[in-house]
């Protein structure tokens, strides 16, 4: 298994790089576009210095790497620092055509090859793009502001110094690059089939609990709780609150057997990004 997953992890980073180069040099390099991170920062820097865009790559994600190292231990960052240096080695010497001179079509199929890549190597256990390490980091520091939105900051002073570098036209076309790069994370990492967590607060938990299971055929999670004070007028009348997991089709139908049983009962839903064993699937015979 050891064997195995490794055998995964490298085949991922292998393709994440060939996908990224495709997405610099195949369609973003020949119109002049950026992507956000580190990439975007190397890309204008290689614009305005001629330096070539695979030295810029590897040097400037150096401090990034050795943050991962102490933070986030030797075999992240190797496999870190392999994957970038192949992205740098793939960009210097590898050929790829030059796709097409359409703008828009440059603009969102650069970012899908971008971000496929970019997922491709998160999921084998490594970065291409040393932004989010940084992220991290200034999360944890701060305890103010997400990852997400520490990104965010970075890129809107990266895209904004496009616009005065590259021009307005290239800057937009950047922003929708980026945006294309995101969602194609997303979809690498998380999949079609997103998934829904279900809080279900109910006088008739057992009742609900026999329908979600045994109806439905799905697995739920118990937990024993006590009601505030609700429209009843009960204060700590004992509850059954049920937690499961359905996918985004399969919760209408859940909410309406639900409240077939309880029409009072609470229902609370929140997006999961991903999950890890439990009953998911329908059980047979169902």
């Amino acid at each position: 298994m050891k064997f195995k997953n490794v055998l995964v992890d490298l085949t991922l980073l292998v393709f994440g790089i060939l996908s990224a180069s495709m997405g610099l040099k195949g369609f973003l390099l020949s119109s002049h576009f950026i992507d956000g991170g580190v990439t975007g920062i190397s890309m204008l820097l290689a614009d305005a210095t001629k330096t070539p865009l695979s030295v810029l790559i590897f040097v400037i994600n150096i401090p990034f790497l050795f943050l991962g190292y102490r933070k986030l231990g030797l075999t992240f960052a190797v496999k870190s620092a392999l994957s970038i240096a192949g992205l740098s080695l793939c960009l210097a010497f590898v050929h790829f055509p030059d796709v097409t001179h359409d703008k828009l079509l440059t603009a969102v199929f650069g970012g899908v090859f971008i971000g496929a890549g970019i997922g491709m190597a998160i999921r084998g256990g490594a970065v291409l793009d040393g932004t989010e390490i940084a992220a991290l980091l200034v999360s944890k520091k701060t305890q103010v502001v997400r990852v997400s939105d520490v990104i965010l900051i970075l890129n809107v002073v990266i895209f904004t110094a496009a616009v005065f570098l590259l021009g307005v036209e290239s800057g937009l076309y950047s922003i929708l690059t980026y945006l294309a790069a995101s969602k194609m994370i997303d979809f690498i990492l998380n999949g079609l089939e997103q998934y829904t967590g279900m809080t279900i607060v109910s006088a008739k938990g057992e009742e609900i609990r026999m329908a979600i299971t045994q109806s439905l055929g799905r697995g739920v999670t118990v937990y024993q709780g006590k009601s505030g004070y609700g429209k009843d007028g009960h204060i700590n009348a004992p509850r059954e609150i049920i937690f499961t997991v359905a996918t985004r089709l399969e919760v209408p139908l859940l909410k309406r057997e639900i409240l077939k049983i309880d029409p009072a009962a609470f229902i609370v839903q929140q997006s999961v990004d991903d999950t890890t064993g439990g009953l998911l699937k329908r059980k047979k015979g169902h």
